[in-house]
């Protein structure tokens, strides 16, 4: 069954290679239980105790949560020549046995157990963006465009109900919706591949309000053109 392998969360740290002043990249896993719920606004991280700096364009409610693949660590591990402890892409759950380029937008995650008052469920929402801060904190020459080529990015989640978090916990797929916009399909289409916009349609009501209007925009295009 797929799992939390670790729950990784970072505190304010300057560095010369953030966007701000400060930021909180350099996540380490928690020793215990974190609580988890709706930010609420913009620059705020949905993990107690976890610091975002740049508030114009990380946290918020869609982006409460970052997960990110053991998988793809240990691939990324091996061609960079270098050891990615859980955390080492600023990910708040690093996820065991689930594809998260193949999630749905708008897929729902319990995790840990059903039964208990603190279980936290969880909705898939969007891609994580490679940006500056990230490329300076892994030290990479050229990481922004060899991370968004590699077209698995991880996948950011808003929290639907408040909980707790603990390595170990596992992640139910409570939900998938019925269309086939992936978290994959979603990043090359807004990033690298533009012409895949229009794909996008069927999941219009999970996709957040920029989104949608570069999708009609690209619709337009396509029509006016044709």
């Amino acid at each position: 069954m797929p799992q939390v392998l670790s729950v990784n969360v970072g505190a304010g740290a300057e560095k010369v290679y953030a966007k701000t002043r400060l930021t909180g990249i350099d996540k380490r896993p928690a020793d215990g239980p974190v609580a988890v719920r709706p930010p609420g606004r913009r620059g705020v991280s949905g993990l107690a105790g976890d610091f975002i700096g740049d508030g114009r364009h990380h946290g918020g409610d869609r982006q409460a949560v970052y997960a990110y693949q053991r998988e793809d660590l240990d691939r990324w591990q091996d061609e960079l020549g270098r050891p990615l402890p859980s955390g080492s892409f600023g990910e708040n759950l690093t996820t065991a046995g689930i594809d998260l380029e193949q999630v749905r937008v708008g897929e729902r995650w319990s995790v840990g157990d059903p039964g208990s008052d603190d279980t936290l469920e969880l909705v898939v929402t969007d891609p994580r963006i490679p940006c500056r801060t990230f490329a300076g904190f892994l030290a990479e020459r050229g990481w922004v465009k060899r991370f968004a080529a590699d077209g698995r990015p991880g996948t950011y989640l808003s929290v639907l109900r408040p909980g707790t978090v603990r390595a170990g916990d596992a992640i139910r797929r409570t939900f998938v919706p019925d269309h086939d916009v992936t978290i994959g399909l979603l990043f090359r289409a807004t990033t690298t591949q533009r012409e895949l916009l229009p794909q996008l349609l069927p999941a219009r009501e999970h996709l957040d309000a920029e989104t949608v209007a570069l999708v009609e925009s690209r619709q337009t295009f396509v029509l006016d053109d044709a």
